[in-house]
């Protein structure tokens, strides 16, 4: 099948269940065991314009859009920056839809504890999208920006990024007490981002589906091998991960046109 690569589709099950975003879904977990290839066309598309571009920018975009699109604004990945609540953005409307909504803070267990942000409603995908395997509320804010300003506030105590490999290679009995981090949070913030503190939510455990568990990992990357056929024997956040622990993030590769095909 020829499809545009991006962001794995992910539904909240006991494990996650994954799909491609293809013409007719691709349903993931049902080619767990199974020889699955993948031939880069050599073309790429921009995700925005759809123009035919030679390399990507951000998460899959041509460099004029880039620089211009609000999905590509510098607070996406820094929320402290966030100037939607002032009134100012790429794009307002896009702003207040996404940017002026209910926050929450969490820390999560990934390659070990981290602190992050997301909409209160896309908190489950952000935490498969990571790898997650717990995760737990900790704040809720009325915007992004008050939600990246606890973030600041936390990163000195918590890591705020990922280490994808040890992520891949962490398994699912491993475990840390995320709530008694949470109850360690008061002491790091100022009263006034206190006042978004929750300390009711449950903790969050995330099941991946998997065969085999990797002991280290190697990434590929489409440009360097623009094929290769090999058994699929996990899913973790967005990586594809194989027999030979090699693995593949799919929403690095955004935009990317690929043959799809698998085999029993």
């Amino acid at each position: 099948m020829n499809i545009i690569l991006s962001k794995l589709f992910v539904q909240w099950n006991n494990p996650v269940q994954y799909s491609l975003n293809s013409p007719t879904p691709i349903f993931l977990n049902e080619l767990m065991g199974k020889i699955i290839s993948l031939r880069w066309t050599g073309k790429i598309y921009c995700a925005n314009c759809n123009k035919n571009i030679s390399k990507t920018y951000g998460e899959g975009y041509c460099y004029p859009c880039f620089i211009s699109v609000p999905q590509a604004s510098p607070c996406v990945i820094n929320p402290e920056l966030c100037r939607a609540h002032l009134g100012e953005g790429r794009d307002i409307e896009w702003e207040k839809k996404y940017h002026l909504q209910l926050h929450n803070v969490y820390l999560s267990f990934t390659s070990g504890i981290k602190v992050g942000i997301t909409r209160k409603d896309n908190i489950l995908t952000r935490w498969i999208d990571q790898g997650a395997i717990f995760a737990l509320v900790i704040a809720e804010t009325p915007n992004r920006y008050l939600a990246g300003l606890i973030e600041v506030a936390l990163k000195n105590q918590y890591a705020d990024k990922t280490s994808w490999q040890k992520m891949l290679c962490s398994k699912q009995q491993e475990n840390t007490d995320l709530l008694v981090e949470r109850d360690k949070i008061n002491q790091f913030l100022s009263s006034e981002l206190q006042h978004y503190l929750k300390e009711d939510e449950k903790l969050t455990t995330i099941k991946y589906p998997h065969i085999l568990y990797p002991q280290k990992v190697q990434s590929i990357r489409l440009e360097k091998t623009p094929f290769f056929e090999k058994e699929l024997v996990g899913i973790k956040g967005q990586y594809l991960i194989f027999s030979d622990s090699t693995v593949i993030n799919l929403r690095n590769h955004t935009g990317f046109n690929v043959e799809f095909t698998s085999k029993n």
